[in-house]
């Protein structure tokens, strides 16, 4: 579990900062004001997403193994 939760807060980092710098560099520009609006942008979905991952993340993760069994007949030809 202790795994799960440290991959979930890395990923948040990650993946919350990619996405909140390159659509506050698209919408707003680099500009003085960038850098506050960034990561106040980023904390809040840093918030959101570490729930989701958490949460959501392993009935995903069922739902995907779920897909793959269903199709495994296919690649027994």
């Amino acid at each position: 579990m202790k795994q799960k939760i440290a991959f979930a807060l890395l990923m948040g980092i990650v993946t919350t900062g990619i996405i909140s710098f390159t659509l506050i560099g698209i919408n707003i520009g680099f500009g003085e004001k960038f850098l506050a609006i960034w990561l106040r942008s980023w904390l809040m979905g840093y918030a959101v997403v570490i729930p989701a991952i958490l949460f959501i993340g392993p009935k995903v993760q069922l739902f995907v193994q779920y897909l793959f069994k269903e199709n495994s007949w296919e690649k027994s030809d």
